[in-house]
């Protein structure tokens, strides 16, 4: 049964090791997978991700087709729209990860492991192989050692034969960087499967639980707050001299469910609110309701709606009733926070402007404007392979400077009354030449032979 099992095994594990891995190992296939994920992560980057069907069918219409063929409906066929998150572009990724892996195993490891095996030269014909050679008719073994050690060499030494390396360190960083890409991915897999993203426009004195998610990977479930949500203590803008906003900040509060706050932050554009894995983004304003006191009347409060002006600027609006049976009157326009507000009546004419505090007659009627309610507008983001991605490209910075040390091997023998010393390296080579003829001529000194000549064989 065991010689049955080793005739079956061994023919499979010899087509793997010869198919499959082969394959997977090849630098072109790396190198077109990675080409291949720079390409969507440029699409991704171009084509908004994870906004309303409205949205794509109004900047991607059919006729005319963006580039003759991106329409809304090809970007969402495809899943343009969510590239991150795609089967397709994660089998890239897992692609791109067998790759790496293979690579490492096949290559990298054995290379690593012979670069640690040490051996001798035995032969004087073995050393003709060597970059860089020569042959001394002086010299010995014990004295090239102490000059190789002083160069932080590791030597091993065995009867005349010597051997001495050193920069393995440059033989890990390759494995680092694999590893390092490997952890990126995997972060980024993370990411695209646990992460969401949603957005919310919520008023000032508002408490509010993230409910709008626009874009979420199959187990962001367990990401989104449930046990807490933020309060809009207050949203303001500061506006330059010249009428324009100058920034926009929401005074936010993490609360429980029992309403008692946790933490508290002040954000605007480029500082964000963090709380437990997730970020809250400025990134949007709007005008939610107006106050307003009719004569003697209580205070009330009306929403005010946006309004489509065909892009030019952007305006609030809402209707005031100035009769109990509504039958007449008045509309108020804001364009901003600033408290300007423009009182129409009901034939369309403009009867007023008024500002937070004044009042004005309209329809017989002393309408006063109290205060204009901004509402704030958040993105709220998780992502938990942030953190694991973030340490890949650390330890990736790493394994690159790793890599540039140079690993370099001597040999040496004593035969008769000839000594042969070479050596070789991996980069660097100027240097390395510059560092054997050196440690050449300190051998030729220390023999005080001064006029026998140091014959060198320059190989490449």
């Amino acid at each position: 049964m065991t010689l049955d099992n080793q005739s079956v095994s061994n023919p499979v594990g010899r087509w793997f090791r010869r198919y499959i891995l082969s394959f997977l190992a090849d630098l072109r296939l790396a190198i077109a997978l990675l080409l291949a994920i720079a390409l969507f992560s440029i699409s991704g980057t171009i084509i908004e991700q994870g906004q309303s069907l409205a949205f794509y069918q109004a900047n991607y219409p059919e006729n005319p087709a963006l580039f003759g063929f991106l329409t809304w409906k090809v970007l969402l066929f495809l899943g343009l729209d969510h590239v991150y998150r795609t089967w397709w572009f994660l089998s890239i990724l897992v692609l791109f990860g067998s790759s790496l892996t293979a690579c490492t195993f096949t290559r990298q490891f054995p290379a690593l492991k012979a670069a640690r095996r040490w051996n001798y030269y035995k032969e004087p014909r073995q050393f003709q192989k060597l970059a860089l050679s020569a042959e001394l008719e002086t010299g010995s073994v014990n004295s090239l050692s102490q000059l190789l050690q002083a160069k932080r060499y590791r030597v091993f030494q065995e009867g005349d034969s010597l051997y001495a390396r050193k920069g393995i360190v440059g033989r890990i960083g390759p494995i680092v960087v694999h590893a390092s890409m490997l952890i990126i991915l995997a972060g980024s897999i993370w990411g695209a499967m646990t992460g969401f993203m949603a957005q919310e426009m919520v008023p000032s004195g508002k408490t509010f639980h993230v409910r709008n998610i626009i874009d979420a990977g199959p187990w962001a479930k367990s990401q989104v707050p449930q046990d807490w949500g933020i309060h809009v203590n207050r949203f303001w803008i500061d506006y330059t001299p010249e009428g324009g906003i100058d920034q926009f900040y929401s005074d936010l509060s993490v609360v429980d469910n029992q309403e008692q706050e946790i933490d508290r932050e002040t954000i605007y554009v480029n500082k964000p609110l963090r709380h437990q894995g997730v970020t809250f983004y400025q990134t949007d304003w709007g005008i939610a309701a107006v106050q307003v006191q009719l004569n003697n009347s209580p205070i009330f409060q009306l929403p005010m709606a946006k309004l489509d002006i065909q892009g030019n600027g952007r305006i609030w609006g809402t209707w005031v009733p100035t009769k109990p049976d509504l039958s007449e009157g008045a509309s108020l326009l804001a364009k901003d926070l600033q408290g300007t507000v423009l009182v129409y009546d009901a034939k369309g004419k403009l009867v007023s402007t008024v500002r937070s505090g004044m009042s004005t007659q309209v329809n017989g009627v002393n309408l006063r404007l109290k205060e204009l309610i901004g509402s704030t507008g958040l993105q709220i983001k998780a992502d938990p392979g942030i953190p694991i991605v973030y340490t890949g490209f650390g330890l990736l910075m790493v394994g690159v400077i790793m890599s540039y040390v140079s690993h370099s091997q001597i040999w040496a023998l004593q035969k008769g009354d000839r000594f042969y010393v070479g050596g070789r390296t991996n980069r660097a080579q100027v240097s390395f030449e510059r560092e054997v003829i050196e440690i050449l001529d300190r051998l030729h000194e220390d023999k005080s032979t001064p006029d026998v000549p140091l014959q060198e064989a320059m190989q490449v």
